[in-house]
């Protein structure tokens, strides 16, 4: 017989199910029940059936006993969890303002709360078993690092490596720079500087906006590090492991400037005047 090699079972009895494969147009018949309890009951979800020419039996027995049909998504370090969720549901066929409010329901972080990773998740999953998957394994994953760091997970604690985190993830070139951009967030926060850095702007539906000084000036929240000292209240995105670690690690050193040259790597200095050179170099154009 053919079929579809993605097939959706609704949940209910075996008589219901015969009737909803009846209805999509495949050779089955109530007499297929007795086959079924033989057999085993039919799961439900999207069930992959790895082809679509079987005999009658073979159909039978895997609706029965093979594997959920599932979807990778991806959640990239930096991201934000405004722009995965959007990504999510176009890719899912979910509705994203049903998973925004799932998300909102379930955790108090506007970001960083999911752990940037590729998921595996069933088709036909609803908005709010998908929230509360990604939420379950990004809990376990963030008590795994806590505790191999620390020994222990205090969520206020880690949660406040994670908005650091967050800008450090933003703002680095790489992975190798992370910790010395953290050096210059924490230096610059010992000396009571604001941060003034354009990633921290980079938050929920703004992740890929160019920050512009007209937007410097215009946005009032407390994400702004220009118009407000400290670290912003809450993560900018979702981070890596790395770039937790260097907020927690960060490198020695005195640099309380930086800025991206134009092959992509930054320039560090302690000192403001050989930061505006440094500023210059990189923003003048080759004539």
């Amino acid at each position: 017989m053919l079929s579809p090699k993605v097939i959706y079972i609704p949940q209910g009895s075996v008589s219901k199910i015969i009737t909803h494969l009846d209805d999509k147009g495949l050779d089955i018949s109530t007499l297929d029940t007795l086959m079924l309890r033989f057999i085993g009951s039919p799961q439900h979800g999207w069930i992959d059936l790895k082809d679509n020419k079987l005999t009658h039996y073979d159909f039978l027995y895997k609706i029965s006993n093979s594997k959920a049909a599932l979807k990778n998504i991806t959640l990239i370090p930096g991201e934000t969890s405004y722009i995965f969720l959007q990504q999510s549901a176009k890719e899912l066929n979910l509705s994203f303002t049903k998973l925004h409010k799932a998300y909102q329901k379930y955790t108090p972080f506007k970001e960083g709360a999911l752990v940037p990773d590729t998921y595996s998740v069933p088709y036909g999953i609803t908005e709010r078993a998908l929230i509360k998957l990604l939420l379950k394994s990004s809990q376990i994953q963030m008590k795994r690092w806590s505790i191999k760091i620390f020994g222990v997970y205090e969520k206020n604690k880690w949660f406040q490596y994670v908005t650091m985190a967050s800008i450090i993830q933003k703002e680095s070139a790489d992975i190798n720079d992370m910790t010395k951009v953290s050096s210059v967030i924490h230096n610059r926060l010992k000396e009571g500087m604001k941060l003034q850095m354009d990633g921290s702007l980079n938050y929920g539906k703004y992740s890929h906006i160019k920050i512009t000084s007209k937007r410097i000036r215009n946005d009032k929240s407390r994400y702004n590090t220009y118009k407000y000292a400290g670290l912003p209240p809450a993560p900018i995105c979702n981070v890596s492991f790395e770039a937790i670690k260097a907020a927690i690690f960060p490198l020695n050193t005195p640099y309380l400037y930086f800025v991206r040259d134009k092959k992509g790597h930054h320039k560090y200095t302690r000192y403001f005047s050989t930061h505006k050179k440094n500023v210059y170099n990189a923003t003048k154009r080759n004539k």
